[in-house]
């Protein structure tokens, strides 16, 4: 079959052996498959991250050296089962796979590893347990959108932010519009988003920002310090807490009504929740030194690599520091539902399609944010480049 190699940078349509399942697997025929934001920096650095993989115990990532067939956005029609596997997944079922693959004795990151080759191709395997079947006629350009946006509902789910809270989102690439989609459908009262790119802030726009900043000429974190109760200084939060002790303390019992403010949230400063979503060295620390106080900033981006913060700026401010990977499978699951059923609305984030041969022309594309944001591979598609760019 064929299928899209990556080795040393270079990306080379190649036939490679048609995958076999094993027990508990299907053999899809691959409908689309979108490319990350991963990907693109994985092409060429995925020996940055050989040190900080063997860390966490996985030896097993891509590297420059060894061909890997990329792609874990996938949607695919079901060719074959292997033995075990459940009667709903009939030949010809459209579904959506977890990128996880049992295979070569473990398993692999279906796509970033040499050992589970991924969607970059005409058929891929998937574990029939990780794997779901498309609901309500879903278009396969959209479902094949359920793994970024799965990435996204787990990072809204663990900022724990409410319907009448303020986010601000870092970044309007792929991952950055998910999470303003997410945040809509929420219903969360106030979404700023910022990025350089006019063509992105357009996008976020159509996701459902509420504000959409240039930080080249505006600060989104002023936009949120401009909300009733945030608090942007040490010394204003040092005030709130002196002048509200001195009211308190004229009435007898004040310290069960400080405990059941505490209890309700309101005896501190507001607290925006940031999602850092670019992922590039410094983001981190600059979002750290300017969210207001008691802030809470949700690392979506991977940065992949070093960087550096000042924790005593952090500690000073008692800002809320969280990092995201990935996604449970209920989540996963939950994604594709929210889809289907149209209580999520991510039409926006498709901008190009192409076909094997046009993945090398798409990776550059997509490093131009007036462009493209988000390319889906189509591979019975011939096209070589993605389409006009982004209106």
């Amino acid at each position: 079959m064929k299928a899209v190699s990556c080795l040393s940078g270079e990306l080379s349509v190649v036939e490679i052996p048609t995958p076999q399942p094993a027990r508990g697997q299907l053999l899809l025929d691959v409908r689309r498959c979108g490319i990350c934001g991963s990907d693109l920096h994985a092409k060429d650095h995925a020996d940055e991250l050989t040190e900080v993989m063997d860390a966490v115990g996985y030896p097993d990532f891509m590297r420059g050296d060894t061909p890997v067939v990329m792609g874990h956005e996938f949607c695919g029609e079901v060719a074959e089962r292997g033995p075990g596997v459940a009667k709903e997944f009939k030949v010809g079922t459209t579904v959506v796979s977890f990128p996880l693959l049992r295979a070569n004795g473990g398993v692999h990151l279906t796509g970033l590893s040499p050992l589970a080759p991924g969607g970059y191709a005409e058929q891929v395997l998937g574990e029939a347990a990780m794997s779901f079947v498309v609901p309500n006629g879903l278009d396969v350009d959209t479902a094949a959108l359920t793994e970024p946006m799965a990435v996204a509902l787990h990072a809204v789910r663990r900022s724990d932010i409410g319907r009448r809270d303020t986010a601000v989102v870092i970044g309007c690439g792929p991952v950055g519009l998910a999470v303003i989609c997410h945040l809509k459908a929420m219903g969360v009262a106030t979404v700023i988003a910022s990025d350089y790119s006019p063509t992105r802030r357009a996008l976020a726009a159509r996701c459902g920002a509420h504000v959409v900043v240039d930080p080249a000429q505006d600060s989104p974190y002023d936009r949120a310090a401009q909300k009733k109760g945030v608090i942007t200084a040490a010394p204003d939060l040092y005030e709130l807490g002196m002048s509200s002790m001195e009211k308190l303390r004229r009435v007898p019992g004040w310290a069960h009504l400080y405990r059941l403010a505490d209890k309700l949230g309101a005896a501190g400063p507001k607290s925006p929740v940031i999602f850092e979503c670019v992922g590039v060295p410094g983001m981190i620390d600059g979002a750290i030194a300017a969210a207001p106080v008691a802030s809470k900033v949700i690392v979506v981006g991977v940065c992949m690599g070093d960087d550096r913060l000042r924790p005593a700026m952090a500690n000073g401010k008692e800002i809320d520091l969280r990092f995201v990977f990935g996604y449970t499978p209920l989540e996963f699951r939950d994604t594709l539902y929210l889809l289907a059923d149209g209580k999520v609305d991510a039409s926006a984030l498709v901008t190009g399609r192409v076909g094997l041969d046009g993945v090398a022309a798409a990776f550059q594309a997509l490093g131009d944010p007036e462009s493209q944001a988000k390319i889906l591979i189509d591979p019975r598609s011939p096209a070589v480049e993605p389409g006009s760019p982004v209106a």
